[in-house]
């Protein structure tokens, strides 16, 4: 199949998106598929040649590590486009002239159902969830606040607007111990854990730029993850961060966790998290796959934080160690998740 794989783009999780787009467009072409790497960002504009003959002339792709985190400023300025949009010249062009586009993206513009909606509108099929589910899921207190209607035990949290309170006055309201983080991100950017008021300040300043917060109760525990892919739940994973807890140095930098696949837990808990993660993803109304975020307290209570509709394909990500204890290597993973964006007919 022709297949435009989509990176990149503007969101603070660029540089893990370029990361999870390189891999699965080197593993759909050892799959014989003929996949396009594609900087939403940027898009074509040093590519002189014909959309169409890009299928047939296909650059060569390597696996790119995840950098830092992005300068977002010094990308938009780096662009010789200089337009307000979020999409490169010739993008949609290219993705009408594939089969399926993969979405490789995370963060603003890529989770978020809004390159969704644009791709439906074109009639453009694309791997993962629909424009409505990656809305939702993407706000963390929409999220929340269905799956507490559904009877999901949640952390108690708020959601604070910088425009109507100043920074002293949600520190006021808040209760300490917290965990706060932005509304709609990922890739653990701009959490943080405040055990005291001065932690507290300093990163409500640090998500300031956002306008909203969500700040949570915090839950000491483990950290233990499910995906969901297909309709059925993978093994679940455990995350022991060696220093600190899963922020975006310990998601990305090799060796900085220890994951343990399946986690060491009963058959109970993890038939409990297995069932809870399939639950959102079909109350959110997702598709494919998913993965979804738990602490376990040390009573064994199990808390739903968040889920993912585009999870991580890095080398070090989650959902990728789930389905090789399954049996499902890499490859074979990105094969699944094309198939089922190309099976046609599929509700949204």
């Amino acid at each position: 199949m022709k297949i435009v794989v989509l990176c990149g783009g503007l969101s603070m999780e660029r540089n893990v998106s370029i990361a999870s787009g390189s891999l699965i467009c080197k593993a759909l072409r050892e799959r014989g598929h003929k996949a396009l790497l594609v900087d939403m960002f940027y898009g074509l504009e040093d590519c002189a040649a014909p959309l169409d003959s890009l299928f047939e002339n296909l650059p060569p792709v390597e696996a790119i590590p995840v950098a830092g985190e992005p300068d977002l400023e010094a990308v938009k300025a780096s662009r010789k486009w200089q337009s307000p949009s979020k999409v490169g010249q010739g993008v949609f062009e290219l993705c009408a002239l594939a089969d399926v586009v993969f979405l490789g993206l995370h963060g603003a513009c890529g989770e978020d159902g809004r390159i969704q909606a644009a791709l439906d509108l074109m009639g453009i099929p694309y791997t993962g969830s629909g424009y409505l589910g990656s809305a939702i899921a993407m706000d963390k207190d929409l999220t929340k606040q269905l799956a507490r209607a559904a009877g999901v035990r949640t952390p108690e949290w708020r959601i604070f607007s910088y425009r109507s309170q100043t920074v002293e006055a949600i520190a006021d309201a808040a209760s300490l111990p917290c965990v706060v983080k932005p509304v709609d991100s990922g890739s653990s950017i701009g959490v943080s854990i405040a055990h005291t008021r001065e932690e507290l300040v300093e990163a409500l300043n640090e998500n300031r730029p956002l306008g909203r917060v969500i700040v949570e109760q915090y839950v000491k525990g483990r950290e233990i993850q499910v995906g969901v892919l297909r309709g059925e739940s993978l093994p679940s994973i455990e995350i022991i961060p060696k220093v600190g807890f899963y922020d975006y140095r310990n998601k990305y930098e090799a060796g900085a966790a220890v994951e343990i696949c399946p986690a060491p837990i009963d058959a109970e808990l993890e038939s409990k998290l297995e069932k809870t993660a399939l639950k959102v993803h079909r109350l959110l109304g997702l598709h494919t796959y998913s993965r979804t975020d738990f602490i376990v307290d040390e009573a064994g209570e199990a808390y739903f934080l968040e889920i993912n509709t585009l999870p991580g394909m890095t080398p070090t990500s989650l959902m990728p160690q789930e389905a090789a204890a399954v049996g499902i290597d890499y490859g074979t993973l990105c094969q699944l998740i094309v198939e089922d964006a190309a099976g046609g007919d599929v509700a949204r």
